[in-house]
């Protein structure tokens, strides 16, 4: 949305919500365009109104309502004594290469510490090696290997399923009151959806390349295949692995992506991918299969809330970690000792074949990552 082709008086609106995005608050793009359209049907006659829309749209959290209140006298009154003292930092930036345009959210966030990955950006190109596609078997199996859920469409049966009512009094009627044998109808089972993000970041470099192959296996085989990379930046890349071709797919996403071998924010990140509805849809009764060494650096409260959430809404959550590939790799970082506890599988991630036997496991129940890790320690 540009500010150049809004009217003149909207462009306070646009400005409001890029504020709140730049002092964190998860805002996505939609949140904006509806808090400029109740404005519109609200009038405005007085600048509650257009408080009380900031309030029912934007949908700031409980605890940062004070922080709201004092940002919105900020920006339209200019009452600047108001604003809670912090500092917009670096922006969380989201690219989605499925829609009729490449929207982008910015989600502020404070970096600092750790010593094998960085929060700083650092804008990069990649160009992806021309090899043998040895994943043609995993791209056949993996629709019929992923878990199942019922749909509630329903297709018609011969036998355990439940009464058509209305065809059978179709039939009923158009054999003149004769009744015929029973005819039944049974929900659909589908394939639930294969969510996958994966860390571009630059502790990720040496895994990058096979990370995203295994990706277009996935899209290619998988009717509902998402794909995500993430570093300092967010990417969805969907679409330009559905090009059939593997080496045009890989040269179409080293295009798309701004942030290959650069810093990392994985708690931001997340969130920013859970802050757009769209987005977030994907991961509702999906498997999860999040590919990073989750490193991250600084605090990890960020990274402990957005897996929370995710993980509430999965139906299976899987960080895959190059690191469990040493036999004496144990879970020992603050941050994965945080998120442990909501994480369904704690596997390796270090080669494509440990990669594709777990993806191809996915229907089949295990211990949850907790309940392992504290029997292997």
């Amino acid at each position: 949305m540009s500010a150049t082709a809004l009217p003149r008086a909207a462009a306070p609106l646009l400005g409001f919500g890029r504020l709140l995005r730049r002092y964190g608050f998860p805002v996505a793009p939609e949140q904006v365009s509806g808090f400029m359209q109740a404005v519109t049907l609200l009038g405005p006659r007085s600048m509650a109104d257009i408080r009380e829309a900031a309030l029912a749209t934007l949908a700031p959290p409980p605890d940062r309502r004070d922080e709201f209140e004092a940002h919105f006298q900020s920006h339209f009154y200019g009452n600047t004594a108001a604003v809670v003292e912090g500092e917009a930092d670096e922006e969380t930036r989201i690219k989605d290469d499925g829609g009729t345009r490449d929207e982008e959210s910015e989600v502020a966030r404070q970096e600092e510490g750790g010593e094998l990955s960085s929060g700083a950006e650092q804008l990069s190109a990649r160009d992806f090696q021309r090899d043998g596609n040895g994943l043609a078997a995993f791209r056949r199996k993996l629709s019929a290997a992923l878990p199942a859920r019922r749909s509630f469409r329903t297709v018609r049966t011969h036998a355990r399923g439940k009464l058509d009512l209305r065809r059978s009094l179709r039939e009923i009627v158009s054999a003149d009151g004769d009744v015929p044998s029973p005819l039944l109808r049974r929900r659909q089972t589908v394939p639930r959806k294969l969510l996958i993000l994966i860390d571009v970041s630059g502790s990720m470099k040496l895994h990058t390349s096979d990370y995203l192959k295994l990706a277009h296996a996935a899209v290619q085989g998988a009717d509902r295949a998402e794909i995500f990379t993430f570093g300092t930046r967010l990417t969805r890349i969907t679409g330009a692995l559905r090009i059939r071709d593997r080496d045009q797919a890989l040269a179409r996403v080293a295009a798309l992506v701004d942030d290959w071998d650069g810093g990392t924010r994985m708690g931001p990140t997340l969130l920013a991918f859970l802050s757009v509805p769209r987005f977030s849809a994907f991961a509702r009764g999906a498997a999860i299969v999040i590919l990073s060494d989750a490193l991250e650096r600084g605090d990890h409260a960020e990274l402990e809330m957005a897996m929370r959430r995710l993980s509430a809404r999965a139906f299976r959550l899987s960080l895959a970690t190059p690191l469990a590939g040493d036999p004496r790799f144990q879970p020992a970082t603050a941050a994965l000792r945080a998120i442990l506890p909501v994480l369904d599988d704690l596997v390796d991630g270090s080669s494509i074949s440990c990669l594709t036997d777990f993806i191809l496991s996915l229907a089949r129940p295990a211990p949850a990552a907790a309940a392992i890790w504290k029997r292997a320690s």
